[in-house]
């Protein structure tokens, strides 16, 4: 749909940190751009409260990208997500594309960076992601 000005991006990007769902929900439909940056370079998705998977949920579905990195620190929202321990966010970042194995602007993936180490919750889905939806189908298919 039709994007509004420039200038609406931080107004998005305020109430994505504020994990503001209902503000999110009502500036997405009103065509701010989900991959709008603010002054430091940083989506919705980048500065998002990183305990609301609804929100991030709703950027993705509106075509948020999630795997673009920070440009300061090259890390990507799956990093943030899994460093903070919120294993439903990095899964719904999971389900909309993210790749899980690509490192930060210091080499580290999120495995690497996930709360409670590589054996707690994140660490445990970071090691053993389940299946994308649709990826067991083709799979099933090639095995025909």
């Amino acid at each position: 749909g039709r994007r509004l000005a420039a200038g609406t991006a931080p107004f998005l990007i305020r109430a994505a940190a504020r994990g503001d769902h209902e503000e999110v929900r009502r500036l997405l439909q009103a065509g701010v751009d989900p991959n709008g940056t603010n002054r430091f370079g940083r989506t919705p998705l980048q500065v998002m409260m990183l305990g609301s998977p609804r929100v991030a949920e709703l950027l993705l579905r509106h075509g948020a990208d999630p795997s673009r990195p920070d440009p300061r620190t090259g890390c990507l929202p799956v990093h943030d997500a899994a460093r903070a321990g919120f294993v439903e966010t990095l899964a719904a970042l999971h389900r909309a594309g993210a790749r899980l194995d690509i490192p930060d602007g210091r080499g580290r993936l999120p495995l690497d960076v996930a709360a409670g180490g590589p054996n707690g919750v994140v660490g445990r889905y970071l090691r053993d992601p389940p299946p994308l939806p649709g990826a067991g189908e083709a799979a099933e298919k090639a095995a025909r």
